[in-house]
């Protein structure tokens, strides 16, 4: 599918960092305690699982793949599966790791400039660059994509018991709808706004009987990536 389906990776992942960077700039050492929408995970946890998967961009977008793609922006999400021992360990990684954090300002300040590192080594980099990530050689086009789509899940993620948070970016929620439209293989059902089908397409909430019914055989492909 490549990058076609979402105009300017860059732009779009600028919008989904700067939307992100916006809540947990705002965070105080009692809001990094609180549950988050990712089971087990408090915001500092989940802060410290986002700050990880940037600095895996940082090191992405500077390790050039000779061989030609075999993910793109919506292939890449087909490994990551909820429920699966990965994941679980995945889960218990972050929750240990971002437990030991003493000062949540720290990991704050190191998430706000690794964000912004990787903002500005995106409007460097050439979209059809082909680079390195996790087994699988994409675009960077691409990457900065999946990069924005988890971006903005995670932003979801971290303000369900927060008051009056920043939104996501709405080039984020594009990118995620698209995403989740690109592995269903049909468009979403017209009703649903981005937010519910990010959540429902990533597992954080159930179909209902009626949804289940309205997608007929499609609705056994959920959760479509988790």
């Amino acid at each position: 599918m490549g990058t076609a389906h979402v105009m300017a990776p860059a732009r779009v992942l600028r919008a989904a960092y700067e939307a992100a960077s916006a809540v947990v700039a705002g965070l105080g050492e009692e809001d990094s305690w609180l549950p988050t929408g990712c089971t087990g995970w408090a915001v500092r946890d989940l802060v410290h699982h986002c700050l990880t998967d940037a600095q895996r961009a940082l090191v992405a977008l500077h390790t050039p793949a000779r061989q030609p793609a075999d993910r793109d922006a919506v292939t890449y999400w087909r490994d990551w599966r909820p429920h699966t021992e990965g994941a679980a360990d995945g889960r218990r990684w972050a929750r240990v790791n971002g437990s030991m954090v003493l000062d949540f300002g720290r990991l704050q300040d190191l998430y706000l400039e690794t964000l912004a590192a990787v903002t500005h080594a995106a409007g460097e980099a050439d979209p059809a660059q082909r680079v390195r990530t996790q087994g699988h050689v994409l675009t960077a086009g691409d990457l900065l994509v999946t990069l924005a789509v988890e971006a903005t899940i995670h932003q979801l993620d971290l303000t369900v018991e927060l008051p009056h948070p920043p939104p996501p970016a709405p080039e984020g929620l594009a990118a995620v709808r698209a995403t989740l439209d690109g592995l269903l293989g049909r468009p979403a059902l017209p009703d649903w706004t981005d937010e519910h089908y990010a959540r429902v397409g990533t597992g954080r909430n159930t179909l209902t009987a009626a949804e289940r019914a309205a997608l007929g055989p499609a609705a056994d492909l959920f959760p479509l990536f988790g």
